[in-house]
């Protein structure tokens, strides 16, 4: 175990008329945003929810007055604090702002951000890296899931330790090369839907308006996931992001469709939640194992989210999906599934259990990240003054 450090970071304080943030903004995976260390936000959720919003520059398609990227995977957050529990040592919160929106989405979560977790937890003293390689294990609030995270931590010269973020690791949707990120994923079966296969059923038929019946795989492997036939919903397969966020079409059906589907997953009305994420399946094209297109869930993703890919590998190993139907075969006790996607593709490695290959026990994948801007994140006062009243400073 690392040494987790209860100091507390920087204090808020004031820059004029607004309030400075202690903030890194980082890349996690093919995601970036702003992290920031959970002791140092309001504890009021609204008051948070407003602090966020008013940072990413939302409600507003561009994000101007903001440092969103006014795209849903540059339109993340990350908060992160030494753990409250004996079995972990951080927690993390992963926040989703969609541009244009107005709220604070924490009901999900987002493995590539989870990988600049450890990163930004070393890089504000949280962990004190002991040795060339450090590991811990992160508590994801929003669902529970547990992972085991590691980075390099090399010495320099005067033999203090930090995150390395240059090295040969490359993953597709990020341009060039950066250190590895290991991560394994304990459990991650029903994460939010509360089991692996919330239906019960590795394949369902629903009923969608306008559409007709549709063969789903409903699955939650760290992800609740549809996983379609994209050639059911009048798609190839192989459109790029642009064909398919322009083909108002194709993503009205999407949309019916994942409204009838959250429902069958026992989500309720997913109107105005982020999940379930929609992947579009077909037969691999480049050597993979499946090619898929997903959408996040309006938006298709320029490649795949970490989860979702987890959990479209799971469901190519389960007999009967409809990701198995087209998928490429595979074998063995820890099968590598390779997801292929519009950027390149993701490969996962999964451990079966030896008595039942259709339930999967853990997974393992390969992530890089790197933090890209220290500082202040400044808010107007108006959205959040932490600073003490008069009265306040009598009374202490």
């Amino acid at each position: 175990m690392p040494a987790v450090a209860a100091a507390r970071a920087p204090e808020v304080t004031s820059r004029g008329s607004q309030t400075a943030v202690p903030c890194l903004f980082m890349r996690g995976g093919t995601s970036r945003g702003p992290f920031f260390d959970a002791r140092l936000l309001p504890d009021d959720p609204g008051v948070r929810d407003a602090v966020l919003l008013a940072a990413m520059g939302s409600p507003d398609p561009r994000q101007i007055d903001g440092i969103g990227g006014a795209h849903p995977l540059t339109s993340k957050i990350g908060i992160v604090r030494p753990a409250t529990e004996a079995a972990v040592d951080l927690e993390w919160t992963f926040a989703q702002v969609q541009p244009g929106g107005d709220v604070v989405d924490t009901s999900s979560n987002c493995g590539n951000m989870l990988a600049a977790v450890l990163p930004f937890a070393v890089e504000t003293g949280m962990v004190v890296p002991t040795g060339d390689r450090t590991t811990a294990r992160v508590l994801t609030r929003n669902t529970g899931m547990v992972a085991e995270i590691t980075v390099a931590t090399p010495a320099d010269r005067s033999g203090a330790r930090h995150v390395a973020y240059e090295g040969t690791a490359r993953i597709d949707g990020v341009p060039g090369t950066a250190a590895p990120v290991e991560i394994g994923f304990l459990d991650t079966a029903g994460s939010v839907a509360g089991s692996l296969l919330p239906t019960g059923r590795v394949r369902d038929t629903v009923e969608v308006p306008g559409v007709g019946p549709v063969d789903v795989t409903l699955i939650d492997n760290g992800q609740p996931l549809v996983v379609v036939a994209a050639e059911r919903l009048g798609a190839t397969g192989y459109e790029t992001p642009a064909q398919i966020d322009a083909d108002d079409d194709l993503r009205a059906r999407v949309e019916a469709l994942r409204l009838v589907c959250g429902a069958a997953m026992g989500l309720g009305d997913v109107t105005t939640r982020n999940y379930p994420k929609m992947t579009l399946v077909a037969p691999p094209r480049h050597g993979g194992t499946l090619s898929t297109r997903s959408l996040i869930p309006r938006v298709c993703h320029q490649s795949i989210g970490v989860l979702a890919a987890v959990t479209a590998a799971t469901a190519c190993v389960l007999e009967g999906s409809v990701a198995h139907d087209v998928a490429a075969a595979v074998s063995g006790p820890e099968p590598t599934v390779s997801v292929e996607h519009p950027s390149g593709e993701f490969s996962v490695t999964l451990g079966r259990d030896p008595d039942d290959p259709q339930q999967v026990t853990r997974s393992a994948l390969l992530r890089t990240a790197r933090l890209i801007m220290a500082g202040d994140l400044l808010v107007p006062r108006s959205v959040w003054d932490p600073t003490p009243t008069v009265q306040e400073k009598k009374s202490a």
